[in-house]
């Protein structure tokens, strides 16, 4: 075996069948070759392409002819009407500061308020389809903005800029801090050989951040860098949700719009590169601060942070001189500089809790700055050695100035609530509105009322003497002077000033006890009750005029009627003059039973007391006795003849049908009252509801105590007392307020003492009223529905008193009060009609003379309806709006000239013009009688009404014995009409308790409107529009097509 194994291996093994060689296969050589072929072409194709990208990093030639041939075809046009084609930005920073995002909030307010869109930017297709895909409008963006206000001629009234100061080109930068800016922020940026560049890609810095992206993934050490340029650092901050980069597709967003802008203007991109530059100096965010608000760019985060002047911290960086004391400042003004170029990255962390790590990195980057040759040895060391003082906000406050022009300021407000914004945010945005004042005579008309405190021009003028002033007391009295011009579409004011530099407004913003002015709204009333009675009953004939029964109480309705039947002629014109000639005793020998209680009213003038003077002759006159008389008549007809009479009720007690018909009465009756009631707290937070009911009260301590504990029923015995002390504080009281007196209060009212209509009662307020209150403290958010709901059960407890009602004719002091309250809740609506500016008036015959109170510019309009022929106009202050002008958002509003609504009969306004009119020919205004002439020397027509307010808080003992009383303040107001399209009011006004030592009337006012005839003529002249620009309504004619004027 052995043998045989060594032989077998020596000899080769020889195969018993032949195979033959097999070839390499033809297809797989192709392949191979194939392969090869393939990737010697990627490698060609890929040096072919890195060769043209490295090219195009360098020339960005492609970039620069395709990108800007795309945004040359991103274009809007502005064009008459309102856009379907535009789009309004996101909520970017500076597109909201602007307004531009808020645009489509803002126009539908305003065209809610009668204003319509004349002229609207409408977007390309292309420029539609690119924001579609989420990119950013490309355009030339403003580097300052703010609102602008013009008066009614187009001449400059108030220009808020923002940011206040600034870089205004590129040249105006010192080189200095451009180049210190360009080597932190973005090295080639401005580099000449590269005329066609990207701004919005700095390819170094771009792949330092995509390798440090990736190193971060694969968790690789190393430190993370930012690819961010300028240019897309501008479209972050400005444009991206919160100013923030929040995902790599965000970044690509910033990227590709910064691209866009900066090819729009071509393909040369050096100015667009420099205008980046100049406009991150401006605009860069830099926190914000208490106070003050936001900081923006260099100029203004030198003056918050530091307290420096930049105009100064400029002339110092761009001074040759190398003396000591001119590098110690340059010094000083690069490291601001610097500091705040790098405290962007974090400025609310290193302007406040990391001054000294931000003071290290400016030392840091001084440094770098030198060894790299970015500034010379000398100016780094003064920088390094300089110190910022940062600006304490204790001793230097930024201070943003008060606008006391107040004429501005109402437009500014007005401009504000039409928008919604806070002033603060109304001067930010990029909005031109024109105002309707007139700025010349604005300008005269104030310095004339400040004027009027010198005591020698206020005797020139003529305001010393008796009821007026004496020559110490001239500076102490503030006046109010508003100028209305009546044109087609609205009431336009031109002057609304006052003599004082506070920005409260007398005219608007208060509520006064205005007097005697009163007397205009109740005769106003009374002739609209004798129109719509007139309606009612002209065409009757004499027979049927005698089968009408007429309520015992109601002499209006009596008087129609008798007049009817005694005159032929129905004609209501004469039947408005029939009504004035009727008459009124003037005795004060009557005590009425009104709020409640009995009351005692006086005439201004004792000889006065024993006269029966007509209607018209007692406001010629101003006699108050008569008015108060005809008020309880107007007050008896709504109650006895109004409309859904509670009173027509207690008719017929034996009706059988009586008991369903009051149920369902009370029911229907309770709900229009609720109705009235939520129309008075609706859109009110709980706090100002409660001072809405609580200041329709003449407070008391059981009126108090009532309605507390009715409303707050578990609230404690001191919550208890320190709400009656606080609403009784400043009242004088016949009974001292004791812990006892309060305790018994608390006991005696609290919860199952009365029923809901015995606290209405004592608390002298509509029951439903007070259960509406009681009701939206524990349910805030209810609505009508649920109120009206909830109440069925309260509704029909209030009206239990008509059930229990046994004997026609009998009414106690509780239901008389009742009445009266549901009455002056209907003359309350006839008044608001008419512009009355309140929630509710005091259900008092006192209103009759001012208690209710007024504003001067609420009777200014009721004038002005009066003088339209009884079509009341809305007031303008505000004529056009135009947003975003020379933007792809511009957008341009004007008032809508058909408005006007009709709220009493020609015949009614024609009418009171009359009865004005002898106000001013022969009764208390007639001193201003012919001071107002035409160019030819006659007299403009003129009328108005006066009234003096002396508004007191007095003690009353029993019988209605004035215990004591004391002065709050003083008015005298003039309210007047001059020719046929001017309107207006004049207010003395002395607040506090120095008005105890004031006589005046309102001879001061009147007298004051004379002395500024000289002023105030030129501008009256019919046909000169009191030179202002013509309204411009002629586009608003072509968007709609005519409507009625009034109806």
């Amino acid at each position: 075996m052995g043998a045989l194994w060594q032989t077998d291996s020596s000899k080769a093994v020889v195969p018993t069948e032949r195979v033959d060689e097999a070839p390499v296969p033809e297809k797989t050589r192709r392949n191979r070759h194939g392969w090869k072929a393939f990737w010697l072409l990627l490698v060609i194709i890929a040096i072919v392409v890195g060769l043209a990208a490295s090219k195009e990093m360098r020339t960005s030639r492609f970039q620069a002819r395709e990108l800007s041939q795309y945004a040359a075809s991103l274009t809007y046009t502005l064009e008459p009407g309102p856009s379907e084609a535009i789009r309004y930005p996101g909520n970017g920073p500076f597109d909201l500061r602007l307004g531009y995002s808020s645009l489509d909030e803002f126009l539908p307010r305003l065209l809610k308020r009668n204003y319509v869109i004349t002229e609207q930017a409408r977007f390309s297709p292309a420029l539609l389809s690119y924001t579609d895909k989420g990119l950013f409008v490309p355009y030339s963006e403003k580097i300052q903005a703010g609102l602008s206000i013009t008066d009614c001629r187009a001449a400059p009234l108030y220009k808020y800029n923002y940011p206040q100061q600034l870089y205004s080109s590129f040249e105006s930068i010192p080189p200095v801090v451009v180049s210190s800016l360009l080597f932190i922020e973005n090295r080639f940026l401005l580099d000449p050989k590269q005329p066609l560049a990207n701004p919005a890609v700095d390819w170094p810095r771009f792949g330092m951040a995509a390798w440090s992206q990736v190193a971060k993934l694969l968790r690789l050490p190393g430190q993370s860098a930012g690819g961010s340029t300028l240019a897309t650092q501008l479209e972050k901050y400005r444009h991206s949700p919160d100013g923030l980069t929040v995902s790599g597709a965000e970044k690509l967003r910033q990227m590709m719009s910064a691209s866009v802008r900066a090819y729009q203007p071509g393909p040369q991109t050096l100015g667009a590169r420099q205008n980046i530059v100049r406009d991150y100096l401006n605009s860069v965010p830099l926190s914000a601060v208490p106070g003050h608000g936001e900081v923006h760019g260099m100029a203004e985060g030198l003056r918050v942070w530091y307290g420096s002047d930049f105009n100064q911290a400029n002339e110092q960086l761009n001074s040759p001189a190398t003396d000591a004391k001119t590098m110690a400042a340059k010094g000083l003004a690069l490291r601001e500089m610097l500091s705040l170029m790098i405290a962007q990255r974090r400025p609310s962390h290193y302007l406040t809790k990391g001054r000294e790590e931000l003071a290290d990195l400016t030392d840091s980057h001084l440094r770098l700055l030198k060894q790299n040759g970015v500034i010379d040895n000398a100016l780094a060391d003064a920088a390094l050695t300089s110190k910022v003082t940062y600006r304490d906000w204790q001793t230097q406050p930024t201070l943003q100035p008060i606008e006391t022009n107040k004429g501005i300021s109402v437009a500014r407000s007005r401009l504000a609530s039409m928008l919604n914004r806070p002033l603060y945010d109304l001067d930010r945005l990029d909005l031109s509105a024109t105002s309707t004042l007139q700025g010349d005579l604005q300008t005269q008309a104030t310095a004339y009322l400040k004027k009027l405190a010198d005591p020698a021009y206020a005797a020139e003028i003529g305001l010393l003497g008796e009821r007026l002033l004496t020559p110490t007391s001239t500076t102490q009295v503030r006046y109010s002077f508003t100028l209305f011009e009546l044109t087609p579409d609205g009431s336009r004011v031109r002057v609304q000033t006052d003599s004082t530099d506070q920005p409260f407004d007398i005219n608007e913003g208060s509520k006064l006890e205005l007097g005697s002015t009163a007397k205009m709204r109740v005769l106003t009333t009374y002739l609209q009750i004798i129109a719509e009675l007139h309606d009612k009953y002209g065409a009757m004939s004499v027979p049927e005029l005698k089968k009408v029964e007429v309520p015992d109480q109601d002499r209006l309705s009596q008087w129609v009627i008798d007049y009817l039947i005694q005159n032929k002629d129905h004609d209501l014109s004469k039947m408005l003059g029939a009504a004035l000639d009727r008459k009124y005793s003037a005795s004060p020998g009557e005590a009425f039973f009104t709020g409640g209680g009995l009351h005692v009213f006086h005439n201004f003038r004792k000889e006065d007391n024993g006269r029966i003077p007509t209607l018209r002759d007692a406001l010629r006159e101003s006699i108050n006795l008569p008015f108060i008389r005809l008020m309880r008549d107007v007050v008896r007809y709504v109650t006895y003849s109004g409309p859904n009479s509670s009173a027509e009720l207690l008719k017929d007690d034996r009706d059988p049908r009586r008991q369903e018909y009051l149920a369902s009465f009370a029911d229907r009756e309770g709900t229009a009252f609720q109705l009235k009631f939520w129309k008075k707290y609706r859109n009110k937070d709980t706090q100002a509801r409660l001072d809405t009911f609580l200041d329709s009260m003449r407070p008391t301590p059981i009126r108090m105590a009532a309605v507390h504990r009715y409303l707050l029923p578990d609230a404690s015995q001191e919550d208890f007392n320190t709400f009656v002390r606080s609403h009784l504080k400043g009242t004088k009281l016949t009974e001292k307020l004791t812990d006892d007196r309060l305790i018994r209060l608390y006991d005696s009212y609290g919860p199952g003492s009365y029923d809901l209509p015995d606290q209405g009662f004592i608390a002298k307020v509509h029951p439903l009223d007070l259960w509406m209150m009681g009701y939206l403290l524990n349910h805030p958010d209810a609505t009508f529905s649920e109120i009206v709901k909830a109440s069925h059960f309260e509704r029909q407890e209030v009206y239990s008193w008509l059930f229990k009602s046994k004997h026609k004719g009998a009414r106690d002091s509780r239901i008389r009060t009742m009445l009266e309250i549901e009455a002056f809740l209907e003359i309350h609506q006839r008044w608001q009609k008419v512009g009355y500016p309140f929630d509710h008036l005091v259900p008092s015959l006192a209103t009759a003379i001012g208690s209710s109170g007024d504003r001067p510019a609420a009777l200014a309009e009721l004038i002005g309806t009066i003088l339209n022929d009884g079509v009341r106009m809305p007031t303008l202050r505000i004529d056009s709006l135009h947003f975003a002008a020379g933007t792809p958002y511009e957008t341009q509003l004007v008032n809508d000239p058909h408005v006007g609504k009709r709220v009493m009969p020609s015949e009614v306004a024609t009418a009171m013009r009359e009865a004005l009119s002898q106000v001013v020919d022969a009764g208390t205004a007639k001193r201003v009688s012919g001071s107002f002439k035409l160019a030819d020397g006659s007299p403009l027509a003129m009328g108005g009404k006066t009234g003096t307010g002396d508004n007191r808080i007095e003690a009353i003992g029993s019988g209605g014995r004035i215990l004591s009383s004391k002065s709050i303040n003083r008015t005298a107001t003039f309210v007047f009409y001059i020719g046929d399209h001017h309107f207006g009011t004049l207010t003395a006004f002395v607040p506090g308790r120095s008005a105890e030592n004031f006589k005046f009337t309102s001879a001061l006012p009147v007298q004051v409107l004379k002395g500024m005839a000289p002023i105030l003529t030129p501008y009256l002249q019919p046909g000169s529009d009191s030179q202002c620009n013509p309204t411009q309504t002629a586009s608003v004619a072509m968007l709609e097509a005519p409507r009625p004027t009034a109806r």
